[in-house]
């Protein structure tokens, strides 16, 4: 599928509800736990795609249609969600989170991009030349890993308790 602005969108546009719809009051013992040492629970998720929402998606296509591949974008802190993890609860999340993504789509239109703007490359820090269809296109896909990620967190809370299930349930994989 070629990336366009109408193939993505509609993936862009969904993850708030979804992420509501997941998470919205369960108990902390379902949203704060990791599922397996060096993973996030699903409320960093949350708080990682807001982090995103600020410094990644919008800054460097903004960075690739003022820069082009003459200079790297700025490296993604991978760590950067932290004090918003500590610092709100997961319902504060989920809606800081709806409303960023909103205005972030307001912000991606307004840019008005054609096929040729998805077409103009950039370049990034560590994987080298790419193109701003590339960056839209991982946006949502990024979205959608996330999802999944934050749907594993959820079942490893239940991983004992499936019993002998377990060995059909391929989220409960490590």
């Amino acid at each position: 599928m070629p990336t366009t602005l109408s193939a993505i969108r509609p993936i862009l546009e969904r993850t708030p509800a979804v992420l509501r719809a997941l998470l919205s009051g369960l108990d902390a013992t379902w949203v704060q736990r990791p599922y397996g040492p060096n993973t996030w629970s699903a409320h960093e998720v949350v708080a990682h795609l807001i982090f995103a929402e600020r410094t990644d998606w919008l800054p460097r296509a903004r960075h690739i249609l003022a820069h082009g591949n003459a200079s790297p974008f700025p490296p993604f802190d991978r760590a950067g969600h932290a004090g918003l993890a500590r610092e709100h609860a997961t319902e504060e999340l989920i809606d800081l989170f709806a409303r960023e993504r909103a205005e972030g789509l307001a912000a991606l239109d307004a840019l008005r991009l054609t096929e040729a703007d998805l077409a103009r490359s950039g370049l990034h820090p560590a994987l080298g030349p790419v193109t701003l269809g590339n960056l839209l296109a991982t946006w949502a896909v990024h979205d959608l890993n996330h999802i999944a990620q934050i749907s594993k967190a959820l079942a490893f809370q239940q991983r004992e308790a499936v019993g002998a299930w377990a060995n059909y349930l391929s989220v409960l994989a490590p």
